[in-house]
């Protein structure tokens, strides 16, 4: 069932213009059907707040279950901010303590960048500790992805993050099921792809000591599911399900553009098994063309992003949306609905 745009979130608008369905509140009200309150904590940068906020928003609102979805965005003090972006949340995101008053059937999780040598000493750290301490007291289920789960990993169980030893893992990968019955894998692919964007990994053996359940992983890119030890309280992405078809291409451009600007020293290489044939030959022309211009100290031709996109498959979505579809609906089998609604916030 469908988002309701119950705030003037503008996310809420750009997925009603690419095709999503989007219930007006007052569409909502007049229908017959159970709510799920899904709070967002979006720790992401600037630059990527917004994006990151449509693609989990896209992913909920994908979901057939027999409920309308309430998404209700919020972030944590101390992230760098510009003064636009803090304009934006101080407008359309809500306080942590009017989530706290409200209550969540849900909420999902953000990665975030960091800065700092170990993730306790990043700013959203103590702040992410007392959002989870309130979702555990409350039994909210938990839902995050990458740098969200490599920093509960560290908080709730002490397994540091490790750096990977080839350097940044980027790319789509083959991964597999590695426990079928789960009911986070109902009618789920044995078989799929995943893309990852990170230089650190959690590996299964300090996960499976700790008591977590690995639920996908893949021979290149490692584990991608887990869940903690109760099978259902927090759910563990490794990678990116949430990730649009040409995130990782946004994300080559900007390295592109480090390299031009002498931000980093090498060319970056392609995303591993994201370019096909054609996109690769384009991939590589503009490479020598990029780094002629630079030592003929003339300007860089301008990145083939028209060209590029439309040669991207996206082999991941549908898995990524079954398994959350199949996360809310335990969600929703699990929700006090005699609880107060939380229209409110």
């Amino acid at each position: 069932m469908p988002l309701v745009a119950h705030t003037s979130l503008p996310a809420f608008e750009k997925l009603r213009q690419r095709g999503e369905k989007v219930l007006s509140l007052k569409q909502a009200v007049h229908q017959d059907i159970r709510e799920l309150h899904v709070g967002l904590l979006n720790m992401m940068p600037d630059a990527a707040l917004t994006a990151t906020e449509m693609q989990f928003m896209r992913l909920v609102g994908s979901s057939n279950q027999i409920a309308q979805f309430f998404i209700h965005p919020f972030t944590v003090d101390g992230l760098p901010r510009s003064e636009e972006t803090k304009s934006y949340i101080d407008r359309y995101y809500h306080n942590f303590s009017e989530i706290r008053e409200t209550g969540l059937d849900a909420l999902i999780i953000t990665g975030a960048n960091v800065s700092n040598p170990s993730l306790d000493q990043e700013p959203f750290w103590e702040p992410l500790k007392a959002v989870i301490a309130w979702a555990q007291e409350q039994a909210v289920p938990v839902l995050c992805s990458c740098l969200a789960t490599h920093a509960l990993v560290q908080h709730l169980y002490h397994i540091k993050r490790e750096p990977m030893p080839t350097g940044k893992l980027w790319g789509v990968y083959p991964h597999h099921v590695v426990h079928k019955e789960h009911p986070l894998l109902r009618d789920v692919n044995t078989r799929f792809d995943v893309p990852h964007s990170r230089f650190n990994a959690i590996y299964r053996e300090p996960l499976e000591r700790a008591g977590l359940t690995i639920l996908i992983e893949s021979e290149e890119a490692g584990v991608h599911l887990a869940v903690s030890p109760d099978q259902f309280g927090i759910v563990y992405f490794q990678g990116h399900p949430e990730y649009d078809t040409n995130s990782l291409l946004k994300e080559y451009k900007r390295e592109v553009r480090r390299y031009i600007s002498g931000e980093r020293q090498d060319y970056p290489p392609d995303p591993d098994g994201y370019f096909g044939a054609e996109a690769s030959t384009i991939a590589a022309q503009h490479k020598q063309s990029v780094v002629a211009a630079i030592k003929a100290n003339h300007d860089a031709p301008a990145f083939p992003e028209a060209k590029l996109e439309p040669l991207l498959d996206n082999t991941w979505r549908d898995t990524s949306k079954s398994i959350v579809n199949n996360w809310l609906g335990l969600v929703y089998e699990t929700t006090d609905f005699d609880r107060p609604a939380s229209k409110s916030i």
